[in-house]
């Protein structure tokens, strides 16, 4: 049955290259064979071909205790097929990334390969708005400049909104998550359908489940059949 995980995570300097190497099974995460699909795009020239370039720049000129990346942690629904799922894959970078610079990956773990469950997406994305203008990769990070934007570095997309515009701009986006994927399951002829909701606002009496990580997934594979779920 099709259940919602939507879980929305930061990084800050000094975080990010490592992370991007963690998602993408790279360096000393190539061993785990989970990895179903990465890719990238919207990277400035200097970085076009080697996303790393531009993480591990943003670990070294971003602010201190600013955020280098954001990332979306999203799970696919098991009823939909491979190819369907990396159909709303890119559903979901167009509508929740745009244009800004991004890194992903699918994971599988190997304890769930057998019905799909768990599959889901890592979408890390910087929130540094690309505007045309060519620049190094310390000016890319370094402070916005309103007046003469190609003297500063790029604009991020979260500057100057407060907690509530940031709180309320989540709840779009994640119930954005929930319609691309229930369109999707809908294309396809299926009757299940995520919801965005928390199980209280759904009116739903019960715990929450919690999403299987991978070493969660392998414990399961080892143990037999456990009834966790990822419902929020």
């Amino acid at each position: 049955m099709a259940s919602f995980h939507h879980c929305v995570k930061s990084g800050k300097r000094g975080a990010a290259e490592e992370h991007a190497a963690y998602i993408a099974r790279q360096g000393k995460y190539r061993h785990r064979t989970d990895l179903v699909e990465a890719g990238h795009g919207n990277m400035p020239e200097w970085a076009e071909h080697r996303p790393a370039l531009f993480w591990r720049a943003g670990d070294k000129y971003e602010r201190i205790n600013g955020a280098v990346y954001r990332e979306h942690e999203i799970a696919l629904p098991a009823e939909l097929t491979r190819e369907q799922q990396q159909d709303l894959v890119k559903q979901l970078i167009d509508d929740l990334v745009g244009a800004k610079p991004y890194q992903y990956a699918i994971h599988l773990p190997d304890g769930a390969r057998e019905d799909q469950t768990n599959i889901h997406l890592h979408l890390m994305y910087s929130d540094r708005m690309p505007d045309g203008v060519e620049r190094s990769p310390e000016q890319t990070f370094s402070r916005y400049n309103p007046h003469h934007p190609e003297k500063g570095g790029c604009k991020k997309d979260s500057g100057g909104k407060n907690r509530i515009a940031i709180r309320d701009q989540l709840i779009a986006t994640r119930k954005k998550c929930a319609e691309l994927q229930n369109a999707m399951l809908e294309k396809h002829g299926h009757s299940a359908r995520v919801d965005h909701r928390t199980l209280r606002a759904q009116g739903i009496d019960r715990d929450p489940g919690m999403h299987i990580g991978p070493r969660r997934a392998r414990l399961v594979d080892e143990q037999g059949n456990d009834n966790t779920s990822n419902d929020e």
